[in-house]
């Protein structure tokens, strides 16, 4: 059987040329790049030149790049590293319904320890009101955490926006940018953001290495004491082989980021053109205008997720019916119900495609084909 990926919002295969990339690193450069010996600085070049590449791919400096284990490490020390660095201006912090765990956990455990967070509404498209912002802002307000896109509808927030309300305010404001860098074109000091996550295995780098741009001058307590690695902020030795085979990995998905992104696009819409023909009954979670290219949730009447997912698979498709952190659980989709309210019937009947390298415009017709048949089924 041949198998259909579809979940590459979940996680993606490795790019060939990044494991290439990461295996002749693993052999050549194995020093500690803090050694002062020559097979120390020969590793000490590479995470050199990996940093450089990922400020210049953001519009950064090189020393406002901290290297992480991924997403949820970077996430969690801009959270917590601003919490702890901000708290005698204040303990107010603001984010949203729809934020990936990764960003609602370390709010929730902060609230366990003396802050307060609110936490935003989005509209039905997943998208929060500047004007609600505004209004719940405070003078004790230290942080604003809102993702840049989100990982299981694709809903885009006006970043730019959010950043300009909070020129003039003492509020530090992060941006969980995981799944969007590599698609959109990201650009720190005209986005005006102060800190942004990024994570390779969202871009065909290897799993458990990322990064977080922290704007020059923005307080930042460390998440990990030990050794005086990223200029204090981060300590452990640094994974050098991934780092690398990440560089490469980013150097690819930003060199053909724009024909990617019609690719992509092209298979949605030929999914939908198709699923239209074959007279499937569905809604689109989201919207199809602002949105991340890669990844689509549709409501498909009639079906049940869990009956939807196993027969997919069954028939050699991977997809998901949201953040991947939260599969086997058997509560609905927080970001969902942060859109349509707890007792909607998409809650029960949503899956999330999202597509990526190897995506092709046959997977989106074998995807189509596959749903009608498995909806008939299940109406019989």
């Amino acid at each position: 059987m041949n198998r259909i990926y579809a979940d590459h919002a979940a996680t993606t295969p490795m790019h060939p040329e990044a494991v290439k990339v990461m295996t002749d690193t693993l052999t050549e450069h194995y020093g500690n790049a803090s050694s002062i010996h020559s097979v120390g600085r020969r590793s000490r070049q590479v995470l050199d030149e990996a940093r450089s590449q990922f400020a210049a791919s953001i519009g950064a400096d090189f020393n406002e790049i901290i290297f992480t284990s991924g997403g949820t490490e970077s996430n969690n020390l801009a959270i917590v590293g601003t919490a702890n660095a901000l708290k005698h201006k204040g303990r107010h912090i603001i984010t949203t319904k729809i934020e990936h765990h990764a960003v609602l956990h370390p709010c929730e455990a902060l609230v366990q320890q003396g802050f307060q967070v609110t936490f935003l509404d989005v509209d039905e498209t997943g998208v929060i009101s500047i004007k609600e912002l505004k209004k719940a802002l405070r003078e004790d307000t230290i942080l604003v955490s809102i993702m840049y896109g989100n990982n299981e509808v694709g809903s885009i927030q006006p970043i730019r926006e959010i950043a300009e309300l909070l020129e003039t305010h003492q509020a530090t404001f992060h941006t969980d940018a995981v799944q969007a860098f590599g698609l959109e074109e990201i650009h720190v000091k005209d986005l005006k953001v102060d800190m942004l996550s990024v994570s390779a295995h969202k871009i065909n780098g290897p799993k458990g290495v990322g990064f977080l741009y922290v704007k020059n001058g923005i307080p930042l307590s460390p998440g990990l004491l030990g050794g005086e690695q990223e200029r204090k902020r981060r300590a452990g030795t640094e994974n050098i082989p991934a780092l690398a085979s990440f560089a490469k990995a980013a150097e690819l998905a930003l060199k053909g980021r724009e024909e990617k992104k019609v690719h992509l696009q092209a298979i949605k819409d030929r999914l939908l053109d198709e699923l239209n023909e074959k007279q499937v009954s569905y809604k689109v979670n989201g919207s199809l205008e602002s949105t991340l290219a890669h990844v689509l949730n549709l409501s498909i009447a009639g079906t049940d997720v869990e009956a939807m997912l196993v027969n997919l698979d069954l028939a050699g498709i991977a997809v998901s019916s949201g953040s991947a952190c939260t599969a086997g659980s058997l509560e609905p989709s927080h970001v969902l119900s942060a859109m349509y309210g707890k007792n909607d019937e998409r809650l029960s009947n949503s899956i999330r495609f999202s597509f990526g390298l190897g995506s092709t415009i046959e997977d989106a017709e074998m995807i189509a084909d596959q749903i009608a048949l498995i909806v008939n089924r299940l109406k019989q």
